[in-house]
């Protein structure tokens, strides 16, 4: 899923005395049950993203990818490195998203399998600078700790920037009013990310330090002097 990038972001500002331009926030759930808990908890924390953006003067525009119905799509990509348009579509979708919210199932002590092959089969520089909510579910309060200890790990490694309250909601914790207070922060936070222009700061000003993969959206070989004595040289010419 390679697409050409040079990481110039679109700038989100607006001119003096316009309304700031809409954002997009994309929430993934690999939620499998329906109705869903993982992605009950994903909508609520989308919901008051969306809520304090709108305080803060800005739009923000929800795009749901529901992981369950491109399952068969996942695992074609993995094993056969067939990429479907319908998975491309949901890459093109976080490509252009100014955040994520992330959310995912637990099952024995890690997050959905699922959930981590959709992100396995994602270019690696898809989601650099990204601000990303992570969020997941289980049935018993022993997972609580998967989402820092295993969730975080993922999302450095794809050098997004997450939010620093993470949310993880056992079946105790839907009626515990504690628990909307940590909605209503893990939402500040990554709406301040966005507000604070981060993702097109890092995409546009600092894009060129990163470490690109060859064949990546990132297009370390479109940096590549073909004319150089070098490439001449290697090629058989003067």
């Amino acid at each position: 899923m390679n697409a050409p990038f040079d990481g110039a972001a679109q700038r989100t500002t607006a001119e003096p005395g316009q309304p700031a331009p809409p954002r997009t926030l994309a929430v993934i759930t690999a939620g499998t049950s329906d109705p869903s808990t993982t992605t009950m908890l994903a909508t609520r924390v989308a919901d008051r993203a969306v809520a304090l953006a709108a305080r803060r003067g800005f739009e923000l525009g929800v795009r749901l990818i529901d992981l369950r119905a491109l399952a068969a799509d996942i695992t074609t990509a993995l094993v056969a490195q067939h990429v479907s348009p319908e998975l491309q579509r949901a890459s093109d979708t976080l490509r252009d998203a100014d955040a994520l919210v992330a959310s995912t199932p637990v099952y024995k002590a890690g997050p959905s399998g699922l959930f981590t092959s959709f992100f396995q089969v994602l270019d690696n520089d898809l989601l650099i600078g990204t601000p990303v909510a992570l969020a997941a579910t289980a049935g018993s309060a022993r997972h609580a700790l998967v989402v820092d200890e295993q969730l975080r790990g993922l999302f450095a490694y794809l050098r997004t920037v997450t939010a620093p309250t993470s949310l993880f909601a056992a079946p105790e914790d839907w009626n515990d009013r504690g628990f909307g207070g940590r909605i209503e922060r893990a939402a500040g936070e990554l709406v301040a990310l966005v507000a604070g222009g981060f993702r097109t700061a890092v995409r546009g000003d600092a894009w060129g330090s990163y470490q690109h993969s060859y064949g990546s959206a990132g297009g370390a070989e479109l940096g590549i002097d073909l004319d150089s004595d070098l490439m001449r040289l290697a090629t058989g010419g003067r």
